[in-house]
């Protein structure tokens, strides 16, 4: 009896051993790591930059560790001899309006020499950079043709090759990576909000956009700007990514990052985005829309964020996207054209629906006038081609998060 017991007991573990609970257990999915922007990677670029001049192109999202110090701190700290900084649109300390010129100024945390790079000028001159060994350009982009962060690499990458100084890029991850999609620029519309022959998400990094830059040759004269990318880690664009400080003041929540590459073109037309509420894009509205829509807004005056927002004072009548699952975005990484295409139809004077802003937004002139004539979305998305198949296989030599 003793003996069965035991032969009974050997096969019951044996079974155990070898069934798939076990297996499974073995094979548990391994947690995903930490991604870890280019700047908290102190260790890999702190002994380069020692004893060098430095220059930083930073803002508010210039972040270094949990406390979420700005780099410029921190590295002042660290005894690193930062002697300039170069702030982008809203300034330094991002508390400029969209739009709003910027002046030069001293940092009065550090003392230091701020020049704007949306002021005078947008590309730092020689005299800017004189004296500098090395420029940092450690910048949080969102991903879009129009936001103005990649004009300013642009200009800085330029102004740095035309001056032998070499370009550091601390990486940080692009919230909407995994979009590349839109209407790629046709340079003839050519300005601040749109540089280069690109769609309106590209779905790459900063550093990944510099490489892009110098590689075909955007850069006047065609010249290359030394490059030094301390990359993000763990990191590829099908992650997602919850930005720690907003981006720009109208950019204040995640859901606002994550909708603003479908409904900036918005900004071409007489309605509004939510500018003038706390819920800037993430609304779109208009007081003519009464009766079509009933949810509703009213964009009032904000300091530091809209002063002057379209349609001031006035109740919006329109959509409100302040819930609507993004999800459905990264699961087809398309934009939305849907909500344009709708708000056009009901619009009551299409006359004035749009305005000369428009065609820099979309980067042609084709755009409105599909919609103007009643184009389907499918319509639409079919004239994107091939220019937009051909930019990924271009995208696909520069990129450095597969």
């Amino acid at each position: 009896m003793v003996r069965i017991r035991f032969f009974l007991t050997l096969a019951i573990l044996c079974h155990t051993a070898l069934s798939p609970v076990s297996a499974q257990t073995n094979t548990r999915p391994v947690k995903p790591q930490k991604i870890i922007c280019g700047a908290d990677q102190t260790e890999l670029y702190i002994n380069y930059i020692k004893g060098k001049n430095i220059g930083m192109v930073i803002n508010q999202t210039s972040v270094i560790g949990k406390r979420r110090m700005v780099s410029v701190d921190s590295l002042l700290k660290r005894g690193i001899a930062v002697k300039k900084i170069f702030g982008p649109e809203h300034g330094f300390r991002g508390t400029a309006s969209n739009g709003a010129a910027v002046n030069d100024s001293t940092d009065p945390a550090t003392s230091l020499p701020v020049i704007s790079l949306y002021g005078k000028h947008f590309k730092p001159t020689a005299d800017d950079l004189k004296g500098l060994d090395l420029v940092i350009f450690d910048i949080q982009d969102v991903g879009a043709r129009f936001y103005t962060y990649i004009s300013t690499l642009h200009y800085v990458m330029e102004a740095c090759a035309e001056n032998n100084i070499e370009l550091m890029i601390l990486d940080r991850p692009n919230p909407n990576g995994y979009s590349v999609d839109g209407p790629v620029l046709d340079t003839a519309y050519k300005s601040f909000v749109g540089m280069h022959p690109i769609p309106i998400t590209h779905g790459m990094t900063i550093g990944e956009y510099a490489q892009m830059i110098n590689g075909e040759g955007w850069l006047q004269n065609r010249e290359k700007c030394r490059l030094k990318i301390i990359k993000v880690a763990n990191y590829n664009h099908t992650l997602k990514y919850v930005l720690p400080v907003n981006p720009s003041p109208n950019l204040n929540t995640n859901q606002s990052v994550l909708l603003y590459p479908s409904l900036c073109l918005f900004e071409g037309t007489m309605l509004s985005l939510g500018r003038g509420t706390m819920f800037p894009f993430q609304v779109v509205g208009h007081p003519a829309l009464k009766g079509k829509y009933s949810y509703s807004f009213t964009p009032v005056s904000i300091a530091g964020m809209s002063e002057d927002p379209p349609q001031k004072n006035m109740v919006c009548y329109g959509i409100d996207l302040k819930n609507y699952n993004t999800q459905t975005l990264r699961l087809t990484g398309r934009l939305n054209l849907v909500w344009l295409i709708a708000l056009y139809k009901v619009f009551p004077d299409k006359a004035h629906f749009f305005n000369a802003y428009f065609t820099k937004l979309a980067g042609n002139e084709t755009l409105r006038k599909q919609i103007e004539n009643g184009e389907t979305e499918q319509q639409i998305r079919q004239s994107w081609e091939p220019g937009l198949s051909r930019f990924k296989q271009t995208r696909k030599k520069y990129l450095l998060y597969q």
